[in-house]
């Protein structure tokens, strides 16, 4: 439901953009400012929406299809939204050697979900990533940015459910 408060926040986020593209913009090389014009809009919308897509080409006087093609090439942003909390599970060498495909696929089971999907309820992405730099800890799942090294199936189901626990509103 829309509340005059989310209307308000909403209305906030696109002037804080709007803000930032004023103070990053370099008027004889606009393309200079593009990913970090980018990177804020990510930070406020959790996404790349295509109204804020169309809106950054329109500001910075950039074609869509090229602010398009920088957005899809890096796999840092998204044009769909993204749940609270997003798994990753690292699938680089170490880790897929010591049982990460494992993980991903119980994370698949647990969540009903694929990897770049999001559930239903909008709480979990769960998405795979190549190598987080961790290999000594391995197999390494991330939540946002919480670590889990050494994970194993069987742990998979405790994490999800310390995630959906802390969603649970108290009762008086």
């Amino acid at each position: 439901m829309i509340t005059p408060q989310s209307c308000q926040d909403i209305r906030s986020r696109w002037e804080e953009l709007d803000s930032f593209i004023e103070e990053t913009r370099d008027h004889e090389h606009p393309q200079g400012s593009l990913i970090g014009v980018l990177h804020k809009t990510q930070e406020l919308f959790g996404y790349l929406p295509q109204p804020a897509l169309n809106h950054i080409a329109q500001s910075l006087k950039i074609p869509t299809a090229e602010i398009y093609g920088v957005a899809t090439f890096y796999s840092y942003f998204s044009l769909v939204p993204k749940g609270k909390y997003c798994i990753s599970v690292c699938l680089g060498t170490a880790c897929y050697v010591r049982g990460s495909a494992t993980i991903l696929q119980t994370l698949q089971e647990e969540l009903g979900i694929s990897a770049k999907q999001t559930t239903e309820d909008g709480l979990f992405t769960l998405q795979e990533a190549r190598c987080v730099g961790a290999c000594g800890l391995a197999p390494v799942m991330i939540v946002n940015n919480d670590v889990y090294a050494q994970m194993n199936p069987n742990r998979v189901s405790e994490v999800i459910h310390k995630y959906r626990a802390q969603e649970v509103e108290p009762t008086s």
